[in-house]
């Protein structure tokens, strides 16, 4: 028998998740106020079924920020055993107001220029990062059921809290969308008097504002959610442009040549990719039957900046526990293990079998 999902919002993102669902098996229901993209989902194959599905073991809720605890919270009323999970860019405020064990936010880290489930793809989370961000009151084999099905699409988990999320998507997509939008609408103006401008558009800045053709309707949602930290970012980011603009002003060439070195070294440091399953190592970790263990275990090994690759829940020898098996790179292995060592964990390891 298939197993069963919900996708509320069948658009860019939900259409995509969607397809990916189907195309592993699941069997989809969509929800959505556009009877047309309803209709048109249909048509592409990218769900089976119109409406709430009861039996969902899993509901995403892939809508602008604005209307997701709504109908998290109406998932979570639908479907009395099933997870909940989201698709936005903003996570502590729908977190904090949903605070449900069974809703663990979530943001994938991918997206296009193009609109509307006619723009999705299957593929589209393949070597994606795809956030979760679980809380102290998230029930462990659930937050595993979000992780594994998401996993399945190609994605790369990442486990921040919720609060450290909203601050670093604030520097790594909000204020470079409101930036690109800016030098956009500033070579555009310049355009008005100077018709070559547009033209002489190479690739660099066609890289830089590629993301500004991207719908705006969400934005105005995101930035008055994530207000604080996109403020905050901005004012870094003025900051430092003034100190750009001083040492151009004043010739300053070794500041702007250690300017432009860090930041290159930094671009190029940027992660390429999953290692070789040589490069990986088994760490288990024993965890009491508890929510919000897993959670812990991974907003650890994220402030260690160890990413774990494959969890998988193993049944322990004593009954109030489980084994976590995390798959780490083995150069990261003591790092990690060190870490749960100091927090009151008894980690092992092994090579990959």
């Amino acid at each position: 028998m298939s197993r069963r999902a919900t996708v509320v919002g069948i658009g860019l993102i939900g259409g995509s998740i969607s397809l990916a669902l189907r195309e592993r098996g699941w069997h989809v229901s969509g929800v959505d106020t556009d009877e047309e993209s309803l209709s048109r989902a249909l048509e592409l194959g990218a769900i089976d079924a119109v409406g709430w599905d009861a039996k969902s073991e899993i509901t995403f809720v892939a809508t602008p920020v604005s209307t997701v605890v709504s109908l998290a919270k109406e998932a979570l009323e639908v479907s009395l055993s099933g997870v909940v999970t989201d698709a936005g860019s903003v996570k502590n405020p729908i977190v904090q107001e949903i605070g449900d064990q069974r809703f663990i936010g979530g943001h994938p880290m991918a997206g296009s220029e193009q609109e509307g489930v006619d723009g999705a793809s299957a593929t589209m989370f393949a070597n994606a990062n795809w956030v979760l961000t679980p809380t102290e009151l998230t029930d462990d084999k659930e937050f595993a059921i979000v992780r594994e099905v998401v996993t399945s699409f190609g994605a790369e988990v990442v486990t921040l809290s919720p609060e450290r999320h909203d601050a670093l998507v604030a520097t790594v997509s909000h204020v470079p969308h409101l930036t690109a939008a800016t030098l956009m609408g500033l070579a555009s103006a310049q355009s008005e008097e100077h018709y070559a401008v547009l033209r002489l558009a190479a690739g660099g800045f066609r890289d830089m504002t590629r993301i500004a053709a991207g719908s705006p309707g969400i934005w105005p949602d995101i930035c008055k959610e994530n207000s604080g930290a996109i403020t905050e970012v901005l004012d870094d980011l003025i900051e430092d442009l003034s100190r750009v603009r001083n040492e151009i002003a004043q010739e300053d060439k070794s500041a702007l040549l250690r300017r432009l070195e860090t930041a290159r070294q930094a671009r190029i440091s940027l992660p390429t990719g999953a290692p070789r399953s040589s490069e990986l190592i088994e760490v288990r970790v024993p965890i009491p039957d508890r929510k919000g263990e897993l959670a812990a275990i991974f907003a650890l090994a994220t402030d260690l900046d160890v990413n774990i690759y494959d969890l998988e829940m193993a049944h322990s020898s004593e009954g109030d526990k489980g084994v976590a098996v995390l798959i780490v790179e083995a150069s990261l292995s003591e790092r990690l293990q060190g870490g749960l060592m100091a927090n009151g964990y008894r980690p092992t390891s092994q090579p990959l079998a």
